[in-house]
């Protein structure tokens, strides 16, 4: 079976790589990381003229209505040069969770505007000391006469590029439970420091927030769980276009780089480090390609695929970086060079959203390797 993306999808990749190269790369990282994330705002304007938004989005919704497989192109060349944004939280965790579980008029209000590049929505998940499915919240949803209003403080909440909305979760008396709450409705926001200073964190307090339910109460991890698997399986294509930059940049760099009268790139451990890094790039590819198909087409082993997927692909990615920075040597630790930029991104993803024992522990249990589910928490995310 040959799972590799088809003539259109290979063009549409060119397409999106032009436009990363015409924002001069990782020059969007660098500007969020000197206090300039307007350029955010205008990279995801872009993106939308393109169609990227309305990939995931059902055509009755004025969307594209495609699957996993053609945002792997997308992900992959933002992935490429640490495009800032909210493009993973929303197209390929947001709207998978709105499309299953939405009601008609939830879908009609929100999808049709992310489509339009209008709207951009984030995951307010994680609390203070807590884990990716803790056994209750902090966060307390009280029933008014008109729907919700929720109080809490949720911490770790992706708000680069100012997102209108957020699929929060809070405690509610059939159990945990998914809302949607407007970010004018958040009482206060406090920015946390992040090691990839490309990304912004921050700390959501929420004062009687009005939020809508989403899907049935009491299901909000089952909810995030299935809705994980679009986001692992979108996470790893972002994190196997970093990997084939590194490996890019790497070899550039051992065919210039001269010692002993001689480029860097004959000596025979720089030679076998850059192939192992190429070797770990295509199994990356393998395994991201086959967990997008998995997830696009419910195959039996979709949470196997995507799971396994991820956990190999964050420690590929971190290791690729290593590798990198040691063969620059000394200036690739400098911030001139953008190799640094990438070990802290693949550092950033590591536990986002699921760290990697939490992905091998799924897989296991998916292959009926565990009799029973673990009643353990997750590893907190860091």
């Amino acid at each position: 079976m040959d799972f590799a993306l088809s003539e259109e999808q290979e063009l549409f990749r060119t397409a999106i790589r032009k436009y990363m190269n015409d924002l001069e790369r990782t020059e969007a990282a660098r500007a969020v990381i000197n206090g300039k994330p307007d350029v955010v705002t205008s990279a995801a304007a872009g993106l939308a003229e393109m169609g990227v938004t309305a990939i995931p989005v059902p055509e009755e919704l004025d969307g594209l209505g495609l699957g996993a497989l053609d945002l792997v192109p997308v992900f992959e060349e933002t992935g490429r040069v640490l495009l800032p944004g909210l493009q993973l939280e929303t197209l390929a965790l947001a709207v998978p969770l709105l499309e299953a579980y939405g009601t008609t008029a939830q879908k009609a209000a929100r999808l049709p505007k992310v489509a339009a590049g209008e709207s951009s929505i984030s995951i307010a998940w994680y609390e203070k000391d807590g884990s990716l499915f803790p056994n209750s919240f902090s966060c307390v949803a009280a029933k008014t006469e008109s729907g919700y209003a929720l109080s809490g403080t949720k911490t770790l909440v992706p708000v680069i590029g100012e997102p209108d909305t957020f699929i929060t979760s809070a405690q509610t008396a059939e159990g945990k439970s998914l809302f949607l709450v407007k970010a004018s409705d958040v009482a206060s926001s406090r920015v946390l420091s992040v090691m990839d200073e490309t990304q912004q964190l921050a700390e959501l307090t929420l004062d009687r927030a009005p939020g809508e339910l989403l899907g049935e109460p009491g299901h909000a991890a089952d909810m995030l769980k299935k809705g994980l698997l679009h986001f692992n399986a979108a996470l790893c294509s972002s994190m196997v276009g970093g990997m084939d930059e590194l490996v890019k940049m790497t070899a550039e760099y051992a065919k210039i780089r001269v010692q002993f009268n001689q480029p860097i790139g004959r000596f025979q451990a720089i030679k076998h480090g850059i192939v192992n890094m190429k070797l770990d790039l295509e199994t990356a590819r393998s395994l991201s390609y086959y967990a997008a198909w998995a997830v696009e087409n419910n195959a039996e082993d979709k949470e196997a695929a995507a799971h396994s997927a991820r956990s190999f692909i964050s420690k590929a990615f971190i290791k690729a970086a290593a590798d990198s920075i040691q063969i620059h040597g000394g200036i690739g630790f400098t911030e001139e060079l953008d190799v640094q930029l990438y070990l802290k991104r693949a550092r950033y993803y590591e536990n986002y959203f699921g760290s990697v024992r939490d992905s091998r522990r799924a897989t296991a249990q998916s292959l009926g390797w565990h009799s029973t589910a673990t009643t353990r928490d997750a590893v907190p995310a860091s």
